[in-house]
C-alpha cells in the first residue's frame, strides 16, 4: 500500500512560555501543503527500511517511520514489514516532513493489520515521535497549542490562493532554533489574528523564529522579500525554518526566480 504523507506551513508561531519538561507552550496554526513524499509498507519476513529520493541522515532505527512502527509493536502483535519512503521533502526545512511520515506510518499500520486505533490514540502515539505529529494524523488546518501536540480544527481563509514554498539548502536545528529565542505572550492571540483580512496579516501574524534566524543566515530574508517584491499578499518563515513561504491572490510563474533550491508551488484548496 502507498500513500503521500504532506508537509505543512505555519501561518504565525509564538514562543509564548519555557515548561518544566524544557519544551516550550507555543501557539501557531498548521496548515496542509500537497507537496509530498510517498510511502510504502508491504509485508515482508522481516522488518526492513529502504529510501529513495533524497537523502536520509541517521541510522535506520532512529528513521521515524521505523520508530512509528516500533511503538505500535510494543503494544500491538503485529508481523514484520518492509518500508520503503521516497523522500521529497526537504529536511530540516520547518515543514514537518519526518513526522509526517511517522504519523503516515501509524495510520497505514493501523488500517493493514485492522488493528482499531481511534484517532485519539494515533494522536498520542504520533505526539511521542514529535511535537506537530498529531496534525499528519488528519491534516486540515488547525490551531496547534501545548507543545504544538494539542490541535483544534480552524478555519482559515485561504482556499483558492496561491502558494509558493522555497526551501534553501540550509538545515536548521529545532534544538539552536528555540535556544535563540525569548518566550513572550503575544500581543495578539493567534486565533484573532487569522480571522482577520490576509492583506493585515504583513504587519501582526509572525513567527517568533525569525529575527534570530534572518541574522544568522540573511539569505531567508532575502527570499521573503522577493516573495514580498512578487506581489506575495503575506509571506513567512514556516517552523523553525528554513522554508519561506508566500501566498499569493493571482496564479505565478516561478521560473528561475530562485535558482539551486527546491520549491513547491500550486493552488490551495481547504
Amino acid at each position: 500500500m502507498v500513500v503521500f504523507p504532506p508537509c505543512k506551513i505555519n501561518l504565525g508561531l509564538h514562543i509564548i512560555s519555557k515548561r518544566p519538561d524544557d519544551y516550550h507552550n507555543i501557539e501557531t496554526c498548521f496548515y496542509p501543503v500537497p507537496w509530498t513524499d510517498m510511502l510504502e509498507v508491504i509485508p515482508s519476513d522481516k522488518l526492513a527500511f529502504t529510501f529513495s529520493g533524497a537523502p536520509i541522515s541517521g541510522k535506520e532505527e532512529s528513521n521515524l517511520c521505523v520508530r512509528a512502527y516500533s511503538l505500535l509493536k510494543q503494544d500491538f502483535d503485529i508481523p514484520a514489514v518492509q518500508l520503503h519512503l521516497h523522500k521529497i521533502i526537504p529536511s530540516g526545512a520547518g515543514l514537518g516532513g519526518g513526522s509526517s511520515d511517522a504519523a503516515a506510518t501509524l495510520k497505514l499500520l493501523n488500517e493493514i493489520f485492522s488493528l482499531g486505533i481511534g484517532m485519539e490514540r494515533l494522536r498520542s502515539y504520533a505526539a511521542r515521535l514529535g511535537s506537530d505529529g498529531p496534525f499528519f494524523i488528519d491534516p486540515q488546518p488547525a490551531l496547534g497549542t501545548g507543545r504544538g501536540e494539542i490541535v483544534t480544527p480552524l478555519s482559515v481563509p485561504l482556499k483558492g490562493k496561491f502558494l509558493i514554498v522555497v526551501s534553501p539548502d540550509i538545515h536548521c536545528s529545532t534544538a539552536e532554533a528555540y535556544g535563540q529565542v525569548s518566550a513572550r505572550q503575544p500581543k495578539i492571540p493567534l486565533t484573532e489574528i487569522l480571522v482577520r483580512p490576509i492583506a493585515e496579516w504583513k504587519d501582526i501574524l509572525r513567527n517568533d523564529f525569525e529575527p534570530s534566524l534572518f541574522s544568522t543566515y540573511p539569505v531567508l530574508h532575502d527570499i521573503k522579500e522577493r516573495l514580498y517584491q512578487r506581489g506575495a499578499v503575506y509571506a513567512s518563515m514556516s517552523g523553525s525554518g528554513s522554508s519561506i513561504f508566500g501566498v499569493f491572490h493571482q496564479p505565478q510563474d516561478i521560473g528561475k526566480d530562485f535558482p539551486g533550491m527546491q520549491h513547491w508551488y500550486g493552488k490551495l484548496n481547504q
